[in-house]
């Protein structure tokens, strides 16, 4: 499987993304950095954490716009499979991949610990080595990480099957609408996720829940 990791000024998560990628597919993604106008192709992009142009104006609202978000729109649109991580996630509403929108935390307090997710949809490329309602614990670090989408939107990704981890029930950190963690594309093959799986993918940083997650991209897209 190749892979690519888009690099934003102030990512501080591509490196953790990278070390996950190589660990578990045995080679390299390219680095691509945001003003870069093509990204290879590769069969998965990874947009990383971070704070992207320091999270002036909204965050991801920039990164957004960047000559490399550019073609990953359109190989999004064609097709390639996208994971976007945290200010990653953000980047994917700004750019109308995802809908909705993440907001200030409702303690309007930057939160960094491990959470408690629930795996809530398993028909996809992204969690299909996990077992629907699995209980995960992923490390969250965000102030802006509060999802929100209006009723007909929510209501539609819950009945598409879209909701693909949900805050274990009195675990979330941030006051998303209906504890939800990350969502689907409609195509499926573009995931937003506000917790950090990468962090998490080897036993000497302390778990190693988040391994299934690119175990399951290894397996759909080699």
């Amino acid at each position: 499987m190749k892979s690519a990791v888009v690099v934003f000024p102030a990512s501080n998560c591509d490196r953790d993304a990278a070390v996950a990628l190589e660990s578990i597919t045995g080679r390299k993604p390219y680095m691509v950095w945001h003003d870069d106008r093509e990204v290879p192709d590769v069969d998965l992009i990874v947009l990383p954490g971070g704070f992207a142009h320091g999270d002036y104006l909204r965050s991801g609202a920039m990164a957004s716009l960047s000559r490399a978000m550019q073609d990953v729109i359109k190989k999004a649109q064609h097709g390639v499979t996208v994971l976007g991580i945290c200010n990653g996630f953000q980047v994917l509403t700004e750019a109308r991949l995802l809908p909705g929108a993440l907001m200030r935390n409702a303690g309007l307090k930057f939160t960094c610990r491990p959470v408690k997710l629930e795996v809530t949809e398993t028909q996809s490329v992204f969690t299909r080595k996990y077992d629907h309602g699995q209980q995960v614990v992923f490390p969250v670090a965000n102030g802006e990480g509060n999802y929100y989408a209006d009723d007909e939107t929510l209501d539609r990704l819950e009945g598409e099957g879209r909701v693909v981890f949900r805050y274990a029930e009195g675990d979330n950190p941030n006051g998303s609408a209906r504890n939800i963690a990350g969502i689907l594309s409609e195509k499926r093959n573009v995931m937003g996720l506000m917790p950090h799986p990468e962090r998490v993918c080897d036993p000497l940083l302390g778990g190693t829940d988040g391994r299934a997650l690119f175990e399951g991209l290894l397996e759909s897209l080699s």
